[in-house]
């Protein structure tokens, strides 16, 4: 049951695993609305590999940190194409890579808190307003982590873990709130082979495959999978659900 002709949102669709649920979306049939924050020539570069399938596109810019910005996502998306049938809220904070891995520890904490769990909780407001005004209603996918079931020692999991915890509970009272007309779900991905991962170590990077059932990182394609199957009609009677892309990790 493919996504032909459906409106699918992606935020954070510049690279990485938004990037892979952008195109994965539009190979399924989907027109596309993608947003980015800092990097609109990796944007456009996704919207151009997009209309080569034949497939419409629309590229925005997104502050997390800015709620104006976020009612605007929402007013324009709509103008774009007049419906959203799946909005995914890829879009987060990067504290491990680059200069803000030496950010100051409240820096990183303040950064999470406004981006990804205060960010999300908007952009999901605004998603189910727009769907629920919609005679097709829609479906919210919000990403969250594998290890807040599990937990991880270190300061920064321990902020992920409430951040993305966070995230999950609040998606999962969102289901109740907005169904039956919107649906809400959730994806978790543990260890995924991205630019964080590719920083890691040769021993680090081993231990993490000796520890996953499936021997191997996960690829931001198998978020995409994933993704795509919440967002098509075949998950029609999922809402409030949580899927782990962890290779077994945590089960």
């Amino acid at each position: 049951m493919p996504l032909t002709d459906r409106v699918v949102l992606v935020t954070g669709a510049s690279s990485g695993i938004g990037r892979a649920i952008a195109l994965a979306s539009a190979h399924d049939g989907a027109d596309l609305i993608i947003t980015y924050w800092h990097e609109r020539a990796k944007a456009e570069s996704v919207a151009d590999a997009i209309r080569a399938i034949n497939r419409r596109v629309c590229v925005l810019p997104l502050d997390l940190a800015d709620s104006a910005s976020i009612i605007r996502l929402a007013s324009s998306a709509k103008e774009a194409f007049g419906r959203i049938d799946a909005w995914i809220n890829n879009a987060g904070a990067d504290i491990l890579t680059g200069a803000a891995s030496n950010a100051p520890l409240l820096d990183k904490l303040d950064r999470l808190l406004t981006v990804d769990l205060k960010g999300t909780i908007l952009a999901s407001w605004a998603a189910a307003d727009l769907m629920g005004a919609q005679e097709t209603g829609g479906v919210i996918i919000n990403m969250s982590w594998d290890h807040v079931l599990a937990g991880m020692e270190g300061k920064n999991p321990e902020m992920f873990s409430a951040v993305k915890g966070g995230i999950m509970t609040f998606s999962k009272s969102l289901a109740r709130s907005v169904a039956p007309k919107v649906r809400v779900n959730i994806l978790a991905p543990g260890w995924i082979d991205t630019a964080f991962s590719g920083g890691l170590d040769t021993a680090r990077r081993q231990a993490v495959i000796d520890s996953t059932p499936l021997h191997r990182y996960g690829t931001p394609d198998d978020v995409a999978g994933a993704a795509v199957y919440l967002a098509s009609p075949a998950a029609a009677f999922l809402t409030g659900q949580m899927i782990l892309i962890n290779g077994g990790v945590v089960m």
